[in-house]
């Protein structure tokens, strides 16, 4: 197999394998925004229960992730050890969101079983398509700056393929009819909705792979030694109790959970506090694109002057400060009225910015994982990306998981009842949402920017590992 570039990566290279990430954008979104509101509002599974599926789902998951991103290390064709699972997953993904998000009718008696299992199958096929398309990253380039710069590409992609579906969601597939004056509430457009995900998962998964076909698809450098259970047991423990990556799940697990509580309590928010129109729900994923736009350009500069830990910290603390302040104005009373023009576009002024500093926080965070590489390599002595980025992809699953929990808590606690019309909700109601939910996200993001000041591979400590590695290859004569 190729060595890792030390230089910079071709543009076209960067951009085919960020392709790839379009595929967890549209899981990302349905989870994180539709999932709980469709199962809860518009097929009448209790909140509490829609979030239980998917924490049942989770723990299954648990024994999934670890073990592809182990068999992906080991895989040995003359394909490399990625590309075979980039070619086999996507097109069983694919048909396994659509099934999600249209539910037979014999399913209506089991509708809580029938989530938990199609929720499993999505995410176990999902990380046979996320997991070795990141675990690239280290293998591409071994510099500093250019994983970052892959993992812009990776987010810019990831959040163009979520925010797609989130437009054409609201513009398209859950319009209001006579029958359901709120779109999302119309379960019509949900069958549509999976279709038009699924074939873009599996294409955009595919044309990423032949992309990078002739620049990865050669014979690994050395053939995996046969292995049993225990052992790959042991290399997995071996490598996710690296003291580094530790740190990086506690900051990334709370990060991630702040960002799952939002994601998928948004529409509730969007609905009963701010009560946009349809046309407010049609621009927003446009203001939330740019806003990854601005923190594609905006990660690394910061990253070159504060190192990517200390970026991520202090993002943290900026994107979450901004992303509050309008609730705190609405509960105080100085907030324009909700569902006025002058709302919704202080809305999106105010979010516009949050999530760039929220989306910087992921970049730099995501390139931190790709670092620790070299860190594990110097002391195990071997390369185990696919664990890494699995742990990693694990830990994102849990914490947006715990996320989706969380909110299902928050909407049982403040009382809204399944399939509310907006005008409906008592503003008591409203603002026990609104609080519950600054508090949480207020707790969890500074938990996490007080951890990742503590991350311990800066700059020159990869740098010095690359160099340590390079002597010892050429030592060996490699």
């Amino acid at each position: 197999m190729s060595a890792p570039s030390e230089g910079r990566l071709p543009l076209r290279l960067k951009l085919v394998h960020g392709l790839g990430s379009i595929a967890y954008g549209v899981k990302d979104n349905g989870f994180s925004t539709f999932l709980l509101l469709f199962y809860n509002q518009v097929l009448g599974l209790e909140a509490t229960l829609v979030s239980t599926a998917l924490m049942l789902a989770l723990v299954i998951d648990a024994f999934i992730d670890p073990l592809i991103g182990h068999l992906s290390d080991r895989t040995y064709t003359r394909f490399g050890r990625r590309l075979p699972w980039l070619y086999a997953a996507p097109i069983p993904l694919g048909f396994a969101w659509l099934l999600l998000w249209s539910p037979p009718a014999a399913a209506d008696g089991h509708i809580f079983l029938y989530l938990v299992s199609t929720a499993v199958l999505v995410r176990a096929l999902v990380s046979a398509c996320e997991v070795p398309s990141v675990a690239l990253v280290p293998e591409l380039t071994r510099d500093y700056d250019e994983r970052t710069g892959l993992m812009r590409f990776r987010y810019l992609f990831g959040w163009a393929g979520g925010l797609l579906m989130l437009f054409l969601a609201y513009g398209v597939f859950l319009r209001a009819d006579a029958g359901h004056k709120v779109g999302q509430l119309n379960p019509d457009g949900y069958w549509e909705y999976g279709l038009f995900g699924g074939l873009l998962i599996a294409l955009t998964v595919l044309l990423s792979a032949a992309g990078q076909h002739k620049r990865v698809a050669h014979w690994p450098a050395t053939r995996p030694v046969p292995t049993s259970i225990s052992h790959a047991l042991d290399e997995i423990r071996e490598s996710l109790s690296n003291r580094a990556f530790a740190i990086f799940v506690g900051a990334a697990g709370c990060a991630v959970i702040s960002q799952g509580i939002t994601f998928s309590i948004s529409n509730y928010l969007y609905l009963y506090a701010w009560q946009f129109d349809q046309d407010a729900f049609s621009l927003y994923p446009v203001v939330l694109f740019l806003s990854v736009v601005v923190a594609f350009f905006l990660v690394s500069p910061l990253n070159r002057r504060w190192d990517k830990p200390h970026t991520a910290a202090y993002a943290s603390v900026i994107s979450v400060c901004l992303g509050v302040s309008p609730y705190l104005l609405r509960v105080a009373g100085l907030w324009p009225e909700a569902g006025t023009a002058a709302s919704t576009w202080g809305i999106f002024v105010v979010f516009f910015l949050a999530n760039a500093f929220g989306v910087t926080v992921s970049i730099s965070a995501s390139s931190m994982i790709a670092d620790i590489v070299e860190d594990a390599e110097l002391k195990t002595g071997r390369r185990t990306e696919g664990i890494f980025f699995a742990g990693n992809f694990f830990i994102q699953k849990c914490a947006t998981g715990v996320g989706i929990f969380t909110s299902g808590l928050i909407i049982s606690w403040a009382g809204l009842s399944t399939r509310t019309s907006p005008d409906l909700v008592s503003p008591l109601v409203v603002d026990r949402l609104t609080m519950a939910y600054i508090a949480i996200i207020a707790v969890f993001t500074t938990a996490s920017a007080i951890i990742f000041v503590r991350f311990p591979i800066r700059r020159h400590d990869h740098e010095e590992r690359v160099r340590q590695l390079g002597a010892g290859a050429s030592s060996k004569g490699v």
